[in-house]
C-alpha cells in the first residue's frame, strides 16, 4: 500500500486506547494548517466492498479475524476526523451479500418492514453522509433490498439503476433512487471563517447486474452504462448549484479507454468533465497502491485517476479510504487546488503475523451483537460428515477436493432434475471454482476443513456466493474452449525453464472452472488462447490436449449438460459461447444448498479428488506457485502432480515448486 498523505498520524498506542484519547494528541492535516483565508481542507472518507462485515470475525473459520471489520475500521474515522478541518463519510456499495451473517438475515430471520438490517444499523453508528448500490446488493432480490435500505439514516444514491427499460435519455429514466444528493455543508477556511459549500455525490453500479442477477431482475429493473448516465446527470448537478461533484464508483479501475457498458469503468468516468473526485471499488484492491503501478490513466503517486484525485479503500473494512482536497473560493464557488489520496489500512502484517493497528468501536459492534450471535449458533449446526479433509491450498494447480465435491453436488442435483425431461439421455458433466485460493484476500484465504462433522459454515466456506444452479447445453467443441478459457489462469511455462511463475495474478480463481466428468491435460508450453475477459488472443493455440469423455476422444459435435451457476450461464466471465441461450435449466436453488442437501443425502462423503486434469509434462522445466503455509500439511494428498516447498514468499504466503 503506497501512503501518499503526510499528516503526522496518531500512535499505534493512542488509536488502541479509542477515540476519548485522542483530542489532545491529533495533528491536522497539512491542508487544513497550511490553507489560506479563502482556502479549506475537505476530507473525503469512504468505505468500500464491506460485504457484511461488521465485527472483526471469519464465520467460516470461526474466529476472530484482525484484517477485516467496520469495528475497526470505525475506530480511526474519529481521529481521522479531527486530522481534518471540514470531512464527510460516504460508502461505496457491496454491503449486504458477502458473509454468512448476509446470509442468515436473507435466509433464516428475514427482513420484516421496519427491520434494521445489522450492517446498515452498525453504519448508522457513524454518520454516514452518502452510500450508493455495489452490485452484490441485489443478490438476494429487490424486495429485501429496499427493506434493508429503508433502515439507513443516510440517502443512497444511484444514477444507471433503472425502474423497468430504459428511457430515450438518463434524464427520462425512471429510477429506483435519486440520481444524486447535493449536500449543503459549511467549511471552515484556514482563517477560521465559515462558507457555504454544496457538495454533489452521485453514484453508479455496473451494469452486469442484469447478467449476475437476471433471476431477480429481469422485468423489473435495467441498468444504463455507468458514463453515459453521469454524461446526462453531472451537469445537472452542476445547473443546480454543486460546487464540488464527488463520484461514487462501485466500478473498478479497469481500461482508460471508453466502451458500452464497461464493467470496470473508473477512468473513463473520472475523465467526466464536472467530476472533481472519485471513490471506486469493486475489484477488492487498494489505490493508491502498488497493484496499480504502470496502469494507464492513473497517476499511482499522486493518488489521480483521470487526473482527478481518487482512492479505493480495500474490502470487508480492511482500509479506510482517504482523499484530501484543498479547495479555493473562486467567482463566488470552490475549486480543486491540490489533493492527497491514501487508502488507511487497520492492521500491518510483520514477519508473517497480522498487527492490528486499532481496536473495535464499541458502539459498532453493539448495533449487530445479536444477529452476530445468531450467526454463530446458524453457522455451526453439522449436516453431515466428510470422511477426508476439504482444503483448496492446490485448487489452482491440481485437481481439488473443495471443488470436487462441489461438482459432485451438482452432477447429483442435475440429474435429479432433467430425469424427466427431454434432456435426460444427454450426458451430464460439472463445471465448478475454487473461490477461496490465496490471492487478495490474502494468505490465510483458503478452504480449510477437517475430517469430521460438517457444518454450514464449512459448506458457506466451500461456495462463498449465493449463485443458483443452471444447466446449459454444450458441445464438445464448446466444453473445449470452456477450459481453454479456464487454462488462461497460467502463464506461458517455456521449455526448460527454471521456476518460471505459474499463476497469472490478474485472472479470478472464480473463473478457473475444472469440469469433472471429462479428463484432459493443460499444455503449459503455449500461450492462451483467450484473455481474462474471454477475447481471443492467440486463435491457434490449443492448451487442452487429450480431451476425453468416457476414455475416448470427445466429439466436438456431442451434446452435453453442463450444471454451473447463473453467472456463468448467463455470461459471466465472458466465456466463449456460454451465453443464457444455452440455458435449459433454471433452478429455485442456490448451489449452496445443493451442497448442504448433497451431504445430507449421502451422510459421510468421500471429497478426495480424482485427478480427472493435470499439466502436459515438459522435460527439465518447474513452476512456481504461492499458498497458505499450512499448504505443507497436505503436499503428500495431492494427485497428479509433484510438488515440494520452494520457502517462503512474500505478505505470509509459502511458496511452492512443481516439476513439469
Amino acid at each position: 500500500m503506497t501512503s501518499m498523505i503526510s499528516p503526522l498520524h496518531l500512535t499505534r498506542r493512542s488509536l488502541l486506547a479509542g477515540a476519548a484519547a485522542t483530542s489532545a494528541l491529533v495533528m491536522l492535516h497539512p491542508f487544513s494548517a497550511r490553507a489560506a483565508a479563502n482556502q479549506a481542507h475537505l476530507r473525503i472518507m469512504e468505505t468500500t466492498d464491506l460485504h457484511v462485515h461488521v465485527f472483526p470475525y471469519d464465520y467460516y473459520g470461526d474466529k476472530p479475524n484482525d484484517t477485516v471489520g467496520l469495528a475497526r475500521t470505525a475506530s480511526i474515522i474519529d481521529a481521522i476526523r479531527a486530522e481534518a478541518t471540514n470531512s464527510i463519510l460516504v460508502d461505496n456499495g457491496d454491503f449486504l451479500q458477502g458473509n454468512p451473517m448476509g446470509d442468515y438475515i436473507a435466509y433464516q430471520r428475514g427482513m420484516k418492514d421496519g427491520d434494521v438490517h445489522p450492517v446498515i444499523a452498525a453504519m448508522n453508528v457513524l454518520g454516514y453522509d452518502c452510500g450508493t448500490l455495489g452490485n452484490h446488493e441485489f443478490n438476494y432480490g429487490l424486495d429485501f433490498m429496499f427493506k434493508a435500505l429503508n433502515g439507513a439514516n443516510f440517502p443512497l444514491v444511484c444514477a444507471n439503476l433503472t425502474k423497468g427499460a430504459l428511457a430515450a435519455s438518463a434524464r427520462q429514466d425512471e429510477l429506483f433512487l435519486k440520481p444524486y444528493v447535493i449536500l449543503d455543508r459549511k467549511v471552515k477556511d484556514g482563517s477560521g471563517e465559515e462558507h457555504q459549500i454544496r457538495i454533489g455525490l452521485i453514484g453508479f453500479v455496473p451494469p452486469q447486474i442484469m447478467t449476475w442477477d437476471a433471476k431477480h431482475l429481469e422485468g423489473k429493473a435495467n441498468a444504463r452504462d455507468i458514463v453515459k448516465a453521469a454524461e446526462a446527470w453531472v451537469p445537472q448537478m452542476r445547473e443546480e448549484g454543486a460546487d464540488i461533484v464527488i463520484a461514487l464508483s462501485h466500478s473498478g479501475i479497469g481500461q482508460q479507454t471508453y466502451a458500452e457498458n464497461l464493467e470496470n469503468a473508473t477512468i473513463p468516468l473520472a475523465a467526466i468533465e464536472g467530476i472533481d473526485a472519485i471513490v471506486t471499488g469493486h475489484s477488492h484492491l487498494d489505490f493508491p497502491g502498488p497493484k496499480f503501478d504502470g496502469v494507464t490513466g492513473v497517476d499511482n503517486k499522486k493518488g489521480l485517476i483521470s487526473g482527478k484525485p481518487g482512492v479505493m479503500g480495500g474490502f470487508w473494512g480492511s482500509h479506510l479510504g482517504l482523499i484530501d482536497l484543498l479547495i479555493e473560493r473562486e467567482g463566488g464557488g470552490w475549486r480543486v487546488v491540490s489533493s492527497t489520496s491514501e487508502a488507511r489500512p487497520i492492521y500491518r502484517r510483520e514477519e508473517k503475523k497480522v498487527i492490528a493497528e486499532v481496536a473495535d468501536r464499541q458502539d459498532v459492534l453493539a448495533a449487530a451483537q445479536k444477529d452476530h450471535e445468531a450467526t454463530l449458533a446458524y453457522v455451526r449446526t453439522p449436516v453431515g460428515k466428510t470422511s477426508a479433509p476439504l482444503y483448496s491450498y492446490f485448487a489452482l494447480v491440481a485437481d481439488d477436493p473443495s471443488v470436487q465435491i462441489v461438482s459432485q453436488a451438482q452432477t447429483w442435483y442435475i440429474k435429479e432434475m432433467l430425469k424427466d425431461t427431454e434432456h435426460r439421455d444427454l450426458p451430464v458433466l460439472s463445471a465448478a471454482a475454487p473461490f477461496k485460493a490465496g490471492g487478495r484476500g490474502g494468505a490465510d484465504y483458503y478452504t480449510d476443513v477437517p475430517a469430521g462433522d460438517i457444518a454450514i459454515k464449512n459448506v458457506a466456506d466451500l461456495y462463498l456466493y449465493p449463485n443458483t444452479v443452471q444447466a446449459v447445453i454444450v458441445t464438445g467443441e464448446q466444453v473445449r474452449n470452456w477450459l481453454e478459457m479456464s487454462a488462461g489462469i497460467f502463464n506461458e511455462v517455456k521449455p526448460g525453464a527454471s521456476d518460471a511463475p505459474l499463476i497469472n495474478g490478474s485472472f479470478p480463481s472464480y473463473n478457473f472452472d475444472v469440469i469433472d466428468g471429462v479428463t484432459y491435460q493443460i499444455d503449459l508450453s503455449v500461450p492462451p488462447k483467450f484473455d481474462k475477459d474471454g477475447n481471443t488472443i492467440n486463435a491457434s493455440s490449443n492448451r487442452i490436449k487429450n480431451l476425453q469423455f468416457n476414455g475416448k476422444p470427445i466429439d466436438p459435435a456431442q451434446k452435453f449438460v453442463i450444471a454451473t451457476n447463473n453467472y456463468r450461464a448467463g455470461g459471466g466471465g465472458n466465456f466463449p459461447d456460454i451465453t443464457a441461450d444455452k440455458v435449459v435449466f433454471v433452478a429455485p436453488d442456490t448451489n449452496r444448498d445443493v451442497v448442504v442437501r448433497y451431504i445430507i443425502d449421502q451422510g459421510t462423503i468421500n471429497p478426495s479428488a480424482d485427478a480427472n486434469w493435470t499439466f502436459v509434462p515438459l522435460a527439465n522445466t518447474s513452476a512456481t506457485f504461492d499458498s497458505g503455509p499450512k499448504a505443507r500439511q497436505f503436499l503428500a494428498q495431492v494427485r497428479g502432480v509433484t510438488i515440494e516447498d520452494a520457502g517462503d514468499a512474500a505478505e505470509g504466503f509459502a511458496r511452492f515448486r512443481i516439476k513439469l
